[in-house]
């Protein structure tokens, strides 16, 4: 074989490595886009969670202001004030 043969062939060999890595990479980052796809799906799915769950914690925290422990009568009745401040708003909007 002549010089240029050689070249050619170990050319070819290359760019054909190259093609390799470039489908296994392609076919690396389909399944890294899946993986954040699921990853980011999953996030949202636990910050609704989370965010449930903060208002379940302020409902029992309200909910045991009312019950009269000592130490949350003065919360309890500025939540309250502010119910009844939210609903003369409701009614007078409703008059208008």
């Amino acid at each position: 074989m002549s010089k240029i043969e050689l070249i050619v062939n170990s050319l070819e060999q290359k760019v054909q490595h190259v093609l390799r890595e470039l489908t296994e990479l392609k076919k690396d980052n389909l399944f890294l886009k899946d993986e954040l796809i699921r990853a980011n799906d999953l996030n949202s799915k636990q910050l609704l969670a989370l965010q449930q769950k903060e208002d379940d914690f302020k409902t029992l925290k309200f909910a045991n202001s009312i019950l009269g422990s000592d130490e949350s009568k003065r919360e309890t009745k500025l939540k309250i004030n502010t119910l009844i401040k939210e609903i003369d708003d409701c009614i007078s909007k409703l008059s208008d």
